[in-house]
């Protein structure tokens, strides 16, 4: 996978639209346990290649301070060397003296090459450094929207329980609605009420049946007295 592969991926998934996913969502708790799955996996996947890229960044900048190092050594090389060609000269051994000044050369042309390798190296370091920053960026964006996806689960499956409460107990509001109860208190005390009433219409009528009684007692008693009356008249 090449750096630009990756700071792609990196970058799109940091960038990705959660809400939009939940809309599209027929079980959003489902959904956002994939979701967060799938998304930690390929924070994984993109941590293992900025790792990569990383390691990658290191040896370019290990290489680079080697050449750094090896063309400080060749230059003392070629100083040393120098000098020891014009110890060798002012002692009237000039033969030697070239030789020595040969290796001076040597020592510059290695110092020269490792100076130039320093020198093609540092673009691309620089490149690849700022690559590895957006790749490290990108990586907390996306541990960031993984924590909002952990987050809005959270708050989702909260608000699915409460909705669910509420639909049941509206569904058994419902059905108080439709079959009313107090409708068969009502009933039952329409059917006391008629009791009540036959109870009061033989109470009544047996009041009745007595003051008749009474009455037709009054009248033996009247009828007697007249009896009375008209057997002392006849005395």
């Amino acid at each position: 996978m090449t750096k630009q592969t990756v700071l792609g991926r990196v970058t799109q998934l940091a960038k990705a639209n959660i809400n939009a996913l939940l809309d599209q969502a027929e079980d959003p708790q489902k959904m956002l346990d994939q979701l967060i799955r799938d998304y930690s996996n390929n924070i994984a996947e993109a941590e293992e290649a900025v790792a990569s890229t990383i390691g990658n960044l290191r040896l370019m900048e290990q290489d680079h301070q080697e050449d750094v190092t090896a063309a400080k050594e060749w230059g003392g090389k070629a100083l040393a060397a120098s000098r020891k060609a014009d110890e060798l000269r002012g002692g009237g051994q000039a033969a030697e003296a070239d030789r020595f000044d040969n290796l001076a050369k040597v020592a510059l042309g290695r110092q020269l090459q490792s100076e130039k390798e320093a020198r093609t190296a540092e673009p691309t370091i620089a490149a690849q450094t700022e690559v590895v920053s957006k790749l490290r960026t990108g990586l907390d964006q996306m541990k960031v929207k993984l924590g909002e996806l952990q987050a809005k689960r959270d708050e989702l499956v909260a608000r699915a329980r409460s909705a669910q409460a509420q639909n049941t107990m509206m569904d058994a509001v419902k059905s108080i609605d439709v079959l009313d109860p107090t409708s068969e208190l009502s009933r039952f005390e329409d059917k006391v009420r008629r009791e009540e009433a036959r109870a009061m219409g033989k109470q009544e009528l047996a009041a009745s049946s007595l003051d008749a009684q009474f009455e037709q007692l009054d009248a033996l008693g009247d009828s007697a007295e007249i009896e009375a009356r008209l057997a002392a008249l006849k005395d």
